[in-house]
C-alpha cells in the first residue's frame, strides 16, 4: 500500500472558467489566458485552501485532464478613476485538473520554529481540503470560481495521456516574495514548460539559480518581508485551529 508522506497531498481543481493571466496581453487592458495553470496560480489555489507563515507551498506537478478550450467574452472591468470599461477576455473553459504539492518549512522566519509541526499542518490542510477551503478558490482571477477535493494523482482518464510531448513556450512561472527567498526584492520567475502525457513536472523556485537558461529570474522591485511572531501574530489563527 503506498503511504503519503505528512508534507504532500494531491486535488482535484475544477471550474467553468479559468484565467492564468499572460502578463503580455495585460498592457492593453484586454486580457487573454495561458492554455495552462501556472505555478503561482496554483499556489494561491493551495493558500486558499489552508496556510500559515510557518511553511511555504510548493508545486510538484499539474495533470490536465479535460480538453485545452478557449472562450472569448466581453467584460466590463473597474478602471482606478471610477466606472467600468468594455474589454474583451479569453478565459479558459470547462477546466478540470489534478495537482500534487508539497510544504516545507520556511528558513527564513526563524521565529516560527515552535510551529513546525508536519503532522499538525498536514492533518489541518487534508481537513481544509475535504471541506472544499478555508477561503474561495479562484482559477487566477476573482471571475473564475473554482472548487476543490482530494484525489489520487493519476486516477481517470487525461484528454492528453496519448500525447508524447508539448511545449508552450516562455512563460511566467511565479513571484519570489522576501519572506520566502530571504532577499529584499520582489522576484518573478519564467520559463519553458513541457506537457508530456498530459503531466507538467514544475521547476522548483530553488531552481532558479541563473544556472540553466531555460529558467529566468528577473528583480521586479524593492520589498521587505511582514514580520510574524508566534506569540502575537498567530495567537487568533491558533484559535481557529483548535475549534476545527
Amino acid at each position: 500500500m503506498k503511504t503519503t508522506p505528512k508534507n504532500s497531498i494531491s486535488f482535484r481543481v475544477w471550474g467553468r472558467y479559468a484565467l492564468f493571466t499572460d502578463p503580455v496581453t495585460k498592457i492593453g487592458g484586454e486580457k487573454c489566458s495561458y492554455h495552462v495553470p501556472t505555478y503561482e496560480a496554483l499556489k494561491g489555489i493551495l493558500k486558499s485552501v489552508y496556510w500559515k507563515p510557518t511553511f511555504t507551498w510548493v508545486i510538484d506537478r499539474v495533470r490536465i485532464i479535460k480538453p485545452i478550450r478557449t472562450q472569448t467574452k466581453g467584460t466590463k472591468p473597474l478602471v482606478w478613476g471610477g466606472g467600468n470599461s468594455l474589454a474583451i477576455y479569453t478565459f479558459l473553459h470547462d477546466v478540470e485538473y489534478q495537482v500534487e504539492a508539497h510544504f516545507e518549512w520556511n528558513e527564513h522566519r526563524p521565529k516560527l520554529a515552535k510551529d513546525r509541526i508536519d503532522g499538525k499542518h498536514f492533518a489541518i490542510a487534508r481537513r481544509m481540503l475535504e471541506k472544499g477551503g478555508r477561503q474561495d478558490i479562484f482559477l487566477g482571477t476573482r471571475d473564475c470560481q473554482g472548487y476543490v477535493e482530494p484525489c489520487e494523482f493519476g486516477a481517470g482518464e487525461s484528454a492528453y495521456d496519448n500525447l508524447d510531448e508539448l511545449g508552450f513556450g516562455l512563460m511566467f512561472h511565479g513571484f519570489g516574495y522576501p519572506d520566502e527567498t530571504g532577499g529584499k526584492n520582489l522576484e518573478s520567475r519564467f520559463w519553458y514548460p513541457v506537457m508530456r502525457e498530459g503531466i507538467i513536472e514544475f521547476a522548483s523556485p530553488s531552481q532558479f539559480d541563473g544556472q540553466d537558461p531555460m529558467l529566468v529570474k528577473r528583480t521586479v522591485r524593492p520589498m521587505t518581508a511582514k514580520e510574524f511572531n508566534l506569540d502575537d501574530n498567530l495567537k487568533a489563527v491558533e484559535q481557529e485551529e483548535g475549534e476545527l
